[in-house]
C-alpha cells in the first residue's frame, strides 16, 4: 500500500510546477499553454454551439445564442471571481507550506461552488424572460433565446465546481489535467451538437443540452481527480463543511473580482442592447465576430491567471524578488499573444467567420467589429496582468474600482454619449480599446504603489 501512494504520489508530482525556485520563463510557459488551450477547449463548447446553430438552424437561433452571453456573463461571473478568490488563498497556503489551511479552504471552496450553481440555476431559469425583455431582444429571437438560456442555467452546479476545481489544481501548478478534462468533455460537446440539432432537429435546445451534457462529464472527472489526490489539497467528502474563516477571506479577494466582471457585464448588455437595434443581421454578426474574439481573449486570459497564481505562492513562500519579473515576462508574453493572435484573427476574418455564417451580410458585420476589437486586444491583456498581479499580492478593492471606473463607467457614459451622438457600430466598438489604454495606465500605477507598500513592510 506504502509503495502504491508513493507512486501515486510521484505521478501527481510530475503534474505540479515549483513556482518559487529556479528560472521563471520556462514555467510561466509550461504553466500558461495548458490553461491557454482548456481556456480555448471552453470556448469551443460555445463556438460548436455557434457554428452548428448558424449552419443548421438560421441566422435567428445564432443571434439567439449570441444574445444570451452578455447577460449570462452578468449572472455568472460574481462565483467565477469567488474561484478567484479560492486560487489565491490556496496558493499563497500552498507556497507557504501550509497543508491544514489548503485543505480547509479546499473543502470550503467546493461547497460555495455547489452552493452557488444551485443560486444561479434557479435564478436563471425564472429570470431569462423578463432579463432578456430589458435587453430588447426582438421578438423573432426571443423565444429561441430564452430556451437556449434555461437549458444552460441548468448545468450551472457542475460548471461552477469544474471551475473551482480547475482553481484549486492551477493555484498548486497543475494546468495539464483541467486541460485532458477539456479534450475529453470537446470531443462529446461536438458529437452531442451534431446528434441534436442535424439528427434531431432540437435547434437552440440541442445545443444548450450538449453543452451541458459536456460540462457534466468534465465536472466528473476533476471531482474524481481531486478525491484520488495525495496531499492537502485532497478532496474528501466527510471534510466538507463550511470555514466560514476561509470564506471570508475568499470573499475578500473574490467577491471584488466577481463584482467587477458582473458590473462589466453590464456595460457589455448595454452594448448588446445598442447592438440590437441595428437588427438580427447585425446581431448575428456580432455574435460571430465576438465569439472569434472570445478565442484571442481566452489566450491572453490564461496568461493573467498565471500572474495570479505565480504571484500568490512567491507572496506566501516569501520570495519577493520574483515578483517584478513575474509581471515583466507576463506583461511581454501576454503583449505577443494579443498581437499575434487579435491581428491573425483580422487577417483571416472573413474565413473564419464563413464558418459561423455562409450569409456575406452576417460575415461583414462580423468583420466590422474584430477589425477595431483585434487589432487592439493587446491592450486589454495588459490590463488583465497588471490586475492579476495585484490581485495575487493579495489586494483586490483596488483594481475593482479602477476597472469600473475606467472600463464600465467610461463605456456606460460612452454609450449615452458620443454613441447617442454618432450612432453607429464603428462609434459603438471604439470604446473598447480606449478604455482599455486608460485602464491600463491607472493599474500600472496602482501596481508601483502596492509594490512599494509591499517593500516597505519587508524593511520594518
Amino acid at each position: 500500500m506504502g509503495v502504491k501512494n508513493k507512486m501515486e504520489n510521484k505521478v501527481q508530482k510530475s503534474y505540479e510546477i515549483d513556482m518559487c525556485n529556479g528560472p521563471l520563463f520556462g514555467k510561466i510557459l509550461l504553466f500558461t499553454l495548458p490553461l491557454m488551450l482548456s481556456g480555448i477547449l471552453q470556448l469551443l463548447f460555445n463556438a460548436a454551439d455557434v457554428v452548428v446553430v448558424g449552419r443548421f438552424a438560421g441566422n435567428e437561433a445564432l443571434a439567439a445564442v449570441g444574445s444570451t452571453g452578455a447577460l449570462t456573463n452578468l449572472l455568472v461571473n460574481l462565483f467565477i471571481g469567488l474561484s478567484v478568490g479560492a486560487n489565491v488563498l490556496i496558493a499563497r497556503y500552498y507556497g507557504a507550506k501550509q497543508e491544514e489551511e489548503v485543505s480547509r479552504t479546499v473543502h470550503t471552496s467546493v461547497l460555495v461552488s455547489a452552493a452557488g450553481g444551485v443560486v444561479l440555476a434557479i435564478i436563471g431559469i425564472l429570470a431569462a424572460r423578463p432579463l432578456l425583455q430589458l435587453m430588447d431582444t426582438p421578438e423573432n429571437v426571443i423565444e429561441h433565446s430564452v430556451v437556449y438560456m434555461r437549458i444552460y442555467f441548468l448545468g450551472m452546479p457542475v460548471m461552477l465546481l469544474f471551475n473551482f476545481g480547475s482553481a484549486i489544481l492551477r493555484a498548486i501548478g497543475d494546468t495539464r489535467r483541467p486541460l485532458l478534462y477539456l479534450i475529453i468533455a470537446g470531443v462529446a460537446n461536438v458529437a452531442l451538437n451534431l446528434f441534436f440539432v442535424i439528427g434531431l432537429h432540437m435547434g437552440v435546445a440541442g445545443v444548450a443540452l450538449a453543452t451541458v451534457i459536456s460540462q457534466c462529464v468534465s465536472t466528473a472527472l476533476i471531482i474524481r481527480c481531486l478525491g484520488n489526490s495525495q496531499g492537502c489539497f485532497r478532496l474528501c467528502l466527510g471534510r466538507l463543511h463550511m470555514d466560514w474563516d476561509k470564506f471570508k477571506k475568499i470573499a475578500a479577494i473574490g467577491l471584488p473580482a466577481g463584482i467587477q466582471g458582473s458590473l462589466f457585464s453590464i456595460s457589455n448588455v448595454l452594448i448588446q442592447s445598442s447592438v440590437n437595434s441595428f437588427g438580427s443581421v447585425a446581431m448575428a454578426g456580432n455574435t460571430a465576430g465576438s465569439n472569434v474574439e472570445g478565442f484571442v481573449y481566452t489566450a491572453m486570459n490564461s496568461v493573467h491567471q498565471t500572474a495570479v497564481s505565480f504571484t500568490g505562492q512567491n507572496l506566501g513562500g516569501r520570495q519577493y524578488g520574483r515578483i517584478d519579473k513575474i509581471l515583466i515576462e507576463c506583461l511581454l508574453f501576454v503583449t505577443a499573444v494579443g498581437l499575434l493572435l487579435g491581428n491573425g484573427a483580422v487577417f483571416f476574418g472573413e474565413k473564419i467567420l464563413g464558418l459561423y455564417s455562409s450569409d456575406g451580410e452576417v460575415v461583414a458585420y462580423g468583420l466590422r467589429r474584430m477589425g477595431i476589437i483585434c487589432t487592439f486586444y493587446c491592450l486589454c491583456g495588459i490590463m488583465d496582468v497588471l490586475v492579476g498581479s495585484i490581485r495575487g499580492l493579495g489586494y483586490a478593492v483596488m483594481p475593482m474600482v479602477v476597472s469600473l471606473l475606467g472600463a464600465c463607467v467610461f463605456r456606460v457614459v460612452w454609450i449615452y454619449t458620443i454613441f447617442q451622438w454618432d450612432r453607429t457600430l464603428h462609434t459603438l466598438y471604439i470604446s473598447y480599446p480606449v478604455s482599455w489604454t486608460l485602464t491600463a495606465f491607472v493599474h500600472g500605477i496602482c501596481f508601483l504603489a502596492v509594490r512599494k507598500k509591499l517593500m516597505g513592510s519587508m524593511k520594518k
